[in-house]
């Protein structure tokens, strides 16, 4: 019975190594996605290719997913609005505010489609106004948090007019983070969308398993003079903003060349119409989501390290999760980055008028496909 364990498991191997040789991965997942809600929900999800199998989808809409009634209402809109056919599965989050109550987390983990807790600084970032406005005042839902296993999902900046927008995230770590895992050491924390080395550093080497963080594929490709490339560019502008050269190469670093298994696929990809965007006071947020998993398996390429692409976009994040991987839930169903050139296009469809693509116009090398 071992010889024929030890054949099959090497069996496995050759096959896995051969699959990484033809590009071929499982089905991966988004940890942080916008839906929005109504027509410009139905734009989204047209506009989102099969290739994922699940996403985490935040909560701040206008009025936000402030209970599990509203968590499980808006899982229903999301399915309606899905192509005929399509497996996806939405994991619901709430967006956690001030008179959130604990009984509530109770209610979302019994409920089985709500996955996290949104903390959002009041004035972070889009649609975040109902946000924490301080964090003592949560500690009592934290803590039940703590006791039920639900992570907390946190976007990492404080938001006082003080502290310069490049600082707000090293500022996080230092006034909130830090003080938060020491007296919550259980409680399952992502750091969203991480942006410095700060940030990494903490993730990486000051805390536990249970600590981890998303990182966007505009993060890992620019830093903050991309803003300004040949003139002002409104689809680069998101939040946090892009940072330093050295904080984009310290998540290159952690995620991408030592495959820190802390790190995972969350684009934070965000639609904006076009007129919102390149107006005097622009939207903040960048629409990657149309071509995602090409553009993280550039960077991957780019880097020498496709052997640490499949752990960061495929097994990562459901491992902290506690869910299973692709893999596991479809083993038949997997992705090919197919050697294929082909052309963004310079908009898509959205509402009654267009989002604008990260990187509209550009010419890729590899596109995702289901096999």
């Amino acid at each position: 019975m071992q010889r024929v364990r030890v054949a099959l498991l090497r069996r496995q191997a050759i096959l896995h190594k051969f699959e990484r040789k033809m590009s071929i991965y499982p089905r991966p997942d988004d940890w942080h996605l916008h839906l929005r809600d109504g027509e410009a929900l139905k734009s989204c999800v047209s506009h989102m290719p099969s290739t994922m199998a699940r996403a985490i989808i935040m909560p701040n809409l206008r009025p936000p997913v402030r209970t599990t009634a509203d968590a499980l209402s808006y899982k229903d809109r999301i399915l309606a609005a899905l192509p005929s056919g399509s497996d996806f599965i939405p994991l619901m989050t709430l967006y956690l505010t001030d008179t959130t109550h604990p009984d509530e987390i109770d209610r979302a983990k019994a409920s089985g489609s709500v996955f996290g807790i949104k903390l959002y600084p009041a004035g972070a970032t889009t649609n975040s106004d109902a946000g924490v406005t301080s964090i003592e005042r949560v500690y009592g839902v934290l803590e039940r948090m703590q006791q039920v296993g639900m992570p907390l999902l946190v976007h990492g900046e404080v938001t006082r007019s003080s502290v310069d927008v490049f600082e707000r995230e090293p500022v996080f770590i230092e006034e909130i983070a830090r003080p938060l895992v020491a007296r919550f050491p259980s409680l399952k924390i992502v750091l969203e969308h991480i942006t410095t080395r700060e940030a990494a550093h903490f993730v990486e080497f000051e805390t536990g398993p249970n600590v981890a963080a998303t990182i966007t594929v505009h993060h890992l490709m620019y830093n903050r003079s991309a803003l300004f490339e040949g003139g002002l560019r409104p689809h680069r502008y998101c939040l946090p903003i892009l940072k330093h050269e050295l904080d984009k190469q310290a998540l290159l670093d952690a995620a991408v060349r030592r495959g820190g298994k802390k790190f995972f696929l969350g684009t934070d990809s965000a639609p904006h119409a076009q007129g919102s965007k390149e107006c005097g006071c622009g939207a903040a947020g960048c629409f990657t989501a149309h071509a995602a998993f090409e553009l993280y398996y550039k960077i991957f390429e780019q880097e020498g390290a496709l052997d640490k692409f499949q752990a960061f976009a495929c097994e990562n994040g459901p491992n902290f999760y506690g869910l299973a991987t692709n893999a596991e839930r479809l083993p038949k169903s997997r992705v090919e980055l197919r050697a294929l050139e082909w052309k963004v296009p310079a908009s898509f469809e959205f509402v009654d008028s267009v989002v604008v693509p990260l990187n509209a116009g550009e010419v890729m090398s590899h596109k995702a496909i289901n096999v």
